[in-house]
């Protein structure tokens, strides 16, 4: 398919602006080639500092990061841009071994792509996460449970009425599980029905749900709303669920 394909198939994402990070010349200018073919509005940076530049100054609506940066590296760069931004962070590696990976998604990336990778999957993945942060389908109502409220719209959950800073990705992953309070899910199960995945990292959703932990828990290392169930997967316990 070709990226023209996608852009018409996906005309409700035209005009969303994605800043690309990328120092190296030839991936920077096939995936720029291809995100402004499926129809968004592309800003470059070639080193971290500028990256992280970028982004305060663009408000970008997601950034398409590489891990290995002269300057300063990907992961410290997520870093920064988390610290005072949700927005969605793809993080490119070259580095293969999970604990690579993990290191970036701890920095708070929402998602990766390995390279060498597909041109048109860095498309898809760049409108799936678009996708979710939009709501395109039917709005769905607040709600409140327990101490958390959640309006889906805003893609706002707030504890004791203070907003949570969650990524996308943590806020996908926390909404999903208020909305399922008690149920236990896999690993498996959560790749599929937050990340949109078939396969994929379990490590992914480690990370995640350790990040989440750290947003709700008053105590991440010993947790009672988000917890483990062994050899099974992750359970969210909300007082007054039924």
């Amino acid at each position: 398919m070709s990226p023209t394909s996608l852009a018409r198939q996906n005309s409700e994402l035209a005009d969303r602006r994605v800043l690309v990070v990328e120092d190296d010349p030839t991936v920077l200018e096939v995936a720029t080639t291809y995100l402004q073919s499926a129809g968004f509005i592309v800003d470059v940076a070639t080193d971290g500092f500028d990256g992280i530049d970028a982004a305060a100054r663009l408000s970008p609506d997601l950034i398409v990061l590489d891990r290995m940066l002269p300057g300063i590296d990907g992961a410290e760069v997520c870093r920064r841009i988390r610290a005072s931004s949700s927005v969605p962070i793809i993080l490119l590696t070259a580095l293969g071994s999970p604990d690579d990976r993990i290191v970036g998604l701890e920095a708070g990336a929402d998602d990766y792509l390995t390279k060498p990778f597909s041109p048109r999957e860095l498309v898809l993945r760049v409108q799936s996460i678009l996708r979710r942060s939009m709501n395109e389908f039917a709005p769905e109502l607040a709600f409140e449970l327990g101490e958390f409220s959640l309006d889906p719209s805003a893609r706002i959950v707030t504890k004791h009425g203070a907003e949570l800073a969650l990524s996308a990705r943590e806020f996908d992953l926390f909404s999903f599980l208020l909305k399922h309070p008690r149920q236990v899910f896999s690993r498996d199960q959560l790749l599929r029905s937050v990340w949109g995945w078939e396969f994929g990292d379990l490590s992914t959703v480690t990370v995640t749900v350790r990040r989440v932990r750290e947003k709700i828990e008053l105590d991440p290392t010993t947790p009672v709303i988000l917890t483990t169930v062994w050899g099974v997967g992750y359970r969210l316990n909300i007082e007054g669920a039924s």
